[in-house]
C-alpha cells in the first residue's frame, strides 16, 4: 500500500509539468414524451459562463472547457429545466451528456418555483421506488470495481448475498430472491449480467457490462411499468450511449483484476459504433491470495447506431461472455482450501445476447420494435473427492442450453396531457439439459442392510414453447399538475404449462399516484400485481418415468403495496422515505427438501432441477430511508437505511425467515473532489446477521464422502444467525489531462479497515496435513458410510484487504 501511494505521488510531480486542461462536451436534447429533437435549447455549465444552444438536430457542442467536474443544465421554453450532475470533462475523450426534457403543459399563474427538481427521477408511471445511477457514480464507487451489480448495493432496499461465502454479485431487492430481477439493455432483455452465473438464479462473482458504454442505470423496485414481464422484485434499465459521431476515440483500463479496451467513432455521416473486449486477471489475484479457485473470463460488447433520418433510427447491440471456473492446488494446504476444491463444481459457460431495435417517431409519440436472441450454455462437472474427470467418481454432470428468440413492440403517445403506451411481445423458447446428479449414495451397514437408499437424478430433457404478453398503460396529471395518476394492465401466456394459455390467470394491474404538496414535499403511493414464469430448470425437469412433472406449476405471483414521501429542500439534495409490503403466491416448493426455492440462488452451479409444487407463499415488508446529495462544493454522497422482514412458507405452510432476511441494512458512499483532479471516495456497508441452516450431523457423515458438502437440517431452516456484516471501501483517483490524452490512476481498497467477515460454517472430514487423504478413527481407509471419519465444522471466516491499483488511458 505504501508503494502504491508513493507511485501516485511521484507521477503527480512528473506529469503535472506537461498536462493541459481543456476538454469538449457534446450531447443532444430531445422531448421526453415524443423523442423529437429540440432546436434552440440552452445548455449551461452551472456556476460558469460556458454554454451554447442546440442545433437543427438537437445536438450541441461546447469546446475549451477546463478539465474538471460540472453540473450541466438544459432549458427550453415550455419545458421543465433539467440538470445532469457530476459530469466529468477530460481532454482525452469528447464527453457526452444527453437530456430528455418534459413539457410543462400548465403555467400556474403567480406561482414561484423555488427549487429545481431535477434530482427527482419519479415519473407519472413510476411515482416511487425508483433510483438512477450515472456513469460517473458507477466508475467512482469505492469497492465497486466498475461493477454495476456491486454499486447498486448502496441504494435503499438493495443488498448482496451475505453469509454464503465467496465473491458473489447476487442482488437481493427488498428481501426477494436473486432471480426476481430482470435486466434491459437499450430496451432489449438480457437474462443475466454476471459471469459464472448460477443457472436458474442471477448472481456470479463479476459483472459483464462495460461501464464505458453506460449512460445511466435506472432501478425500479416497485411500480414497475406494465411493459416489463417476469419481474417480481425489480427492473434494471441500462441506457447505453452512442459512439462519438465526430471522430475516433477510446480508452484502455488495466487493474489487478482485468484489462479492457473500448473504441468508438463514426462510420460515415449516419452510423456510429462502440465496441469493447475485456479479459479477467482474477486467477492471478486468487493465486496471489493462495486460494485454489481459478476463475477466468472474457466478455465482448458492441453497439452500432444508424440514424436513417430525423424520425427513424436503428440500434444494433451485442453482449457476450466466455467463462471457465477451475481449481488449482494451493501452495499451503488447509482444511478450508481443500473444502473449496471438493465442494464446488467445475464451471464452463458461454452466453450471448444480440439484437436490433428500431425507433420511429410518429405524431405525438414514437414506436419501438426490438428483435433479439439470447443463448446461455452451462456445463457443470463435479467428482467425488476432487477426482476430476474420472467417470467412476462423477457426482454431477449438467450440460444445458437456454435459448430465447424475442420480438417486442410498443407504441407511446402523448396527447392533451394524457400519456399512454401499449404493446406486446412474442418469444420462442428452447431449453435442453443432459443431467446427472447423485443426491445421495446407497449406504449399507456391515450386514448388508440398506440404511440409506440411493437418490440419483438422471434425465435428458428438451422443451420448446411460445410465450406471449400484452400490456397497456395510461397516465395523466391533474389539479394543475400537482397530482399524477397512472394505471397499467398486463397479461402473459405460455404454451408449456397446463394453464399457461389462460390470459385471465395472469391478468395483472399497476396503479400509482403522487401528489405535490408544494415545491419541496410530495406524497406517493402505488400497488400492483406481478407474475413470473417458473425458471427453465424447473420446467425442464423429468422424473424417472420421463414425465415433465412440473407442467402443472403456476406463474409465481407477487402483490406490491408502497407508501412514501419525497422531500427536496435544495436543488441538489433529496430525501425519501418509503414503506413497502410484498405478498407472494404460488412459489415453487421442493418436494425433496420441503423448502421454498425463494431460499436458493446464492451458490455456484444451478437450482431448480427437481420436482416442485406451486404451493409456497411469502411476504416481505419494511421501511426505507434514503438521502442523496448531488455534486455541490466538490462533495457528493448517498446514505440509505432499510429495515425489513423476509419470510416464506415451505411444505409445512409455516412462515419461516428466508435466507435473505437480514433485518437491517445501512449503506453510505461519499466522495470529495480536490484541486488538480484528485478525488477520494469512501463507502460503508452494514447488514445485520444473515440467517443460515445448521447441518444434519448424522446425514452429513453418511453422505459427505460422495457429495463433498454437508447435508442441511431443513427442520431448522434458517434458525441460526451469523454475526453482522461490516465493510469499508476506499478509492483514490488522480487524473492528468494532456493534449488528446487523459491518464486516470486509481487505488481501490476493498475492506480497507481489515474487518472480519463471516459466512455459514462448512462441514467436512479431517484430512492429513498435506490434504492428500482422510484421517480416520481406526487408521484405515474411509468407510463408505463415513462411520470412521472425523467430522469437522469449518468456521467460514475471512479477514482480507483487497487492493486494486490500476489506470485508465483515454485517447
Amino acid at each position: 500500500m505504501k508503494q502504491s501511494i508513493l507511485i501516485l505521488f511521484l507521477l503527480n510531480i512528473i506529469v503535472n509539468l506537461y498536462s493541459q486542461n481543456t476538454g469538449v462536451l457534446t450531447g443532444t436534447v430531445i422531448d421526453k414524451n415524443t423523442q423529437e429533437e429540440l432546436i434552440g435549447a440552452t445548455i449551461m455549465l452551472d456556476d460558469t459562463e460556458l454554454g451554447t444552444v442546440t442545433e437543427y438536430d438537437g445536438s450541441f457542442i461546447i469546446e475549451n472547457i477546463p478539465a474538471g467536474s460540472y453540473n450541466v443544465s438544459a432549458s427550453y421554453v415550455g419545458y421543465r429545466p433539467l440538470t445532469q450532475y457530476n459530469i466529468v470533462v477530460t481532454s482525452g475523450n469528447d464527453n457526452t451528456v444527453n437530456f430528455q426534457l418534459e413539457e410543462e403543459t400548465i403555467e400556474i399563474e403567480g406561482a414561484v418555483i423555488e427549487v429545481n427538481r431535477s434530482i427527482s427521477i419519479t415519473t407519472a408511471e413510476n411515482p416511487n421506488s425508483i433510483q438512477r445511477l450515472s456513469t460517473e457514480e458507477i466508475k467512482a464507487n469505492p469497492g465497486g470495481n466498475f461493477d454495476i451489480s456491486r454499486v447498486v448495493q448502496t441504494l435503499p432496499g438493495v443488498t448482496g448475498a451475505i453469509g454464503v461465502g465467496g465473491f458473489r454479485n447476487d442482488i437481493i431487492i427488498r428481501g426477494g430472491a436473486p432471480n426476481e430481477n430482470v435486466y434491459y439493455l437499450d430496451g432489449i432483455e438480457v437474462p443475466n449480467i454476471n459471469h459464472f452465473s448460477t443457472q436458474g438464479s442471477a448472481g456470479g462473482p463479476q459483472g459483464m457490462l462495460n461501464v464505458s458504454f453506460i449512460e445511466g442505470v435506472t432501478l425500479s423496485t416497485s411500480s414497475m411499468h406494465a411493459r416489463y414481464d417476469n419481474a417480481l422484485s425489480s427492473v434494471f434499465q441500462f441506457d447505453q450511449r452512442i459512439g462519438n459521431p465526430k471522430s475516433f476515440q477510446g480508452n484502455f483500463r488495466l487493474s489487478s483484476t482485468e484489462a479492457a479496451l473500448t473504441v468508438e467513432g463514426p462510420i460515415g455521416d449516419k452510423v456510429t459504433y462502440l465496441a469493447s473486449a475485456r479479459r479477467s486477471y482474477l486467477e492471478f489475484l486468487f493465486q496471489a491470495l493462495d486460494l485454489p479457485i481459478r476463475p477466468n473470463y472474457w466478455d465482448f460488447q458492441y453497439k452500432v447506431n444508424y440514424k436513417i433520418n430525423n424520425k427513424t433510427s436503428l440500434n444494433f447491440i451485442g453482449l457476450g461472455s466466455l467463462d471457465d471456473f477451475s481449481f488449482a492446488a494451493p501452495q499451503e494446504s488447509s482444511p478450508e482450501k481443500e473444502y473449496i476444491i471438493r465442494s464446488n463444481p467445475l464451471i464452463n459457460q458461454w452466453s450471448y445476447t444480440t439484437g436490433v431495435s428500431l425507433k420511429h417517431l410518429i405524431e405525438d409519440g414514437f414506436i419501438n420494435v426490438a428483435l433479439s436472441r439470447n443463448m446461455f450454455e452451462n456445463r457443470l462437472d463435479k467428482f467425488e473427492d476432487g477426482n476430476d474427470f474420472d467417470e467412476n467418481f462423477r457426482t454431477l454432470k449438467s450440460e444445458s442450453q437456454e435459448i430465447e428468440n424475442k420480438l417486442r413492440f410498443d407504441i407511446n403517445q402523448y396527447k392533451n396531457n394524457w400519456k399512454y403506451s401499449y404493446g406486446g411481445s412474442l418469444q420462442y423458447v428452447k431449453y435442453n439439459n443432459d443431467y446427472f446428479n447423485i443426491l445421495r449414495e446407497e449406504i449399507q451397514d456391515g450386514t448388508g442392510q440398506v440404511v440409506q437408499p440411493a437418490l440419483i437424478l438422471d434425465f435428458d430433457s428438451a422443451i420448446d414453447f411460445v410465450k406471449l404478453g400484452f400490456f397497456g398503460q395510461v397516465s395523466k396529471r391533474f389539479l394543475k399538475e400537482k397530482m399524477n395518476v397512472s394505471l397499467g394492465l398486463r397479461t402473459d401466456m405460455n404454451s408449456f404449462t397446463d394453464t399457461g394459455m389462460n390470459p385471465l390467470k395472469t391478468l395483472s394491474y399497476r396503479l400509482g399516484t403522487s401528489y405535490r404538496i408544494n415545491d419541496k414535499w410530495s406524497l406517493n403511493a402505488s400497488t400492483g400485481s406481478y407474475y413470473k414464469l417458473p425458471i427453465y430448470t424447473v420446467l425442464g425437469y423429468k422424473d424417472d418415468a420421463g414425465t415433465f412433472v412440473n407442467k402443472d406449476n403456476e406463474y409465481i405471483q407477487s402483490y406490491h403495496y408502497v407508501l412514501g414521501t419525497e422531500f427536496i429542500p435544495a436543488p441538489r439534495l433529496r430525501f425519501t422515505v418509503e414503506a413497502f409490503y410484498k405478498d407472494y403466491n404460488n412459489y415453487p416448493v421442493s418436494v425433496n427438501s420441503g423448502i421454498s426455492l425463494a431460499n436458493q440462488g446464492g451458490d455456484f452451479g444451478a437450482i431448480g432441477n427437481e420436482d416442485v409444487n406451486s404451493i409456497g407463499e411469502g411476504r416481505t415488508y419494511g421501511i426505507e430511508f434514503f438521502a442523496q446529495q448531488k455534486l455541490a462544493k466538490n462533495f457528493f454522497g448517498v446514505l440509505s437505511y432499510t429495515w425489513y422482514k423476509s419470510e416464506f412458507t415451505g411444505i409445512s405452510g409455516e412462515y419461516i425467515p428466508s435466507a435473505w432476511d437480514y433485518g437491517h441494512l445501512v449503506s453510505t458512499a461519499i466522495g470529495y473532489k480536490f484541486k488538480k483532479n484528485w478525488e477520494i471516495g469512501l463507502k460503508y456497508r452494514y447488514a445485520a446477521g444473515a440467517p443460515y441452516t445448521p447441518f444434519d450431523m448424522e446425514a452429513s457423515q453418511l453422505n459427505y464422502a460422495t457429495l463433498g458438502t454437508g447435508v442441511l437440517d431443513y427442520s431448522q431452516l434458517n434458525q441460526e444467525q451469523l454475526p453482522a456484516f461490516h465493510q469499508v471501501d476506499i478509492r483514490i483517483d488522480k487524473k492528468w489531462n494532456f493534449k488528446k490524452l487523459t491518464l486516470d490512476l486509481f487505488l481501490d481498497l476493498t475492506n480497507a479497515f481489515y474487518i472480519k467477515q463471516f459466512a455459514a460454517p462448512n462441514y467436512t472430514f479431517e484430512r492429513t496435513e498435506d490434504g492428500s487423504d482422510w484421517l480416520t478413527t481406526d487408521g484405515q481407509a474411509l468407510n463408505p458410510d463415513g462411520s470412521n471419519a472425523i467430522p469437522l465444522l469449518l468456521q467460514n471466516e475471512s479477514q482480507l484487504i483487497t487492493p486494486s491499483l490500476g489506470f485508465i488511458i483515454e485517447f
